[in-house]
């Protein structure tokens, strides 16, 4: 299935066909640059929890993640403690799972010890592919590719939880290492 055109008469990726958050998520930040490391964190965190969820689940709830993750300052997350866990465990605005909620603490301790490196940002921006894909319809689609592979090995070898190949080519999807829209919608690059 290639691009639809919505009621407002504009073609996109069919995901994002009719109104609402996901629309609006496709509309003006998936495929979109992000910069810095919260950012950074934000997405991979969002990304992890939404493995076996809907994206319209976590995007419902992305407010509430912001505000329990203290706006994903890796810091403030790399402190938290059994109790912050706990707590977290109860708290029904966000996803509450226990291995997701315990790999953010995991991934916001490796994004504080990558900074002695080069950084969460640097290090995910070097796995850009060099040819980037441009599928035309859905079935030319992919879920993983040799970079998201790459990434997901090395971030693991960081230290990073729940950051498998699947979960990195959505990652490297929503930040823009490569442009993800189909030909055809409106948001595809020239």
């Amino acid at each position: 299935m290639g691009p639809v055109e919505g009621e407002d008469g504009v073609l996109r990726c069919p995901w994002a066909g009719g109104p609402g958050v996901m629309r609006d998520y496709h509309d003006t930040e998936w495929g979109e640059r992000v910069s810095g490391e919260a950012a950074y964190l934000e997405r991979l965190t969002l990304e992890a929890f939404q493995s076996g969820l809907s994206w319209s689940t976590i995007l419902n709830k992305r407010e509430a993640f912001r505000e329990v993750f203290h706006r994903f300052d890796a810091d403030a997350i790399a402190a938290f403690g059994e109790d912050d866990v706990e707590r977290l465990m109860q708290d029904a605005r966000i996803v509450r799972n226990r291995l997701k909620i315990e790999a953010t603490l995991t991934n916001a301790r490796a994004t504080v010890a990558l900074r002695d490196d080069v950084g969460l940002e640097a290090f995910v921006l070097g796995f850009r592919p060099e040819v980037a894909p441009s599928p035309a319809t859905t079935e030319e689609m992919v879920t993983t590719s040799p970079e998201s592979v790459a990434l997901s090995k090395a971030l693991k070898k960081r230290g990073f939880a729940f950051v498998g190949p699947t979960t990195m080519y959505a990652l490297s999807e929503a930040i823009g290492l490569f442009d993800p829209h189909l030909l055809g919608c409106h948001r595809r690059r020239a």
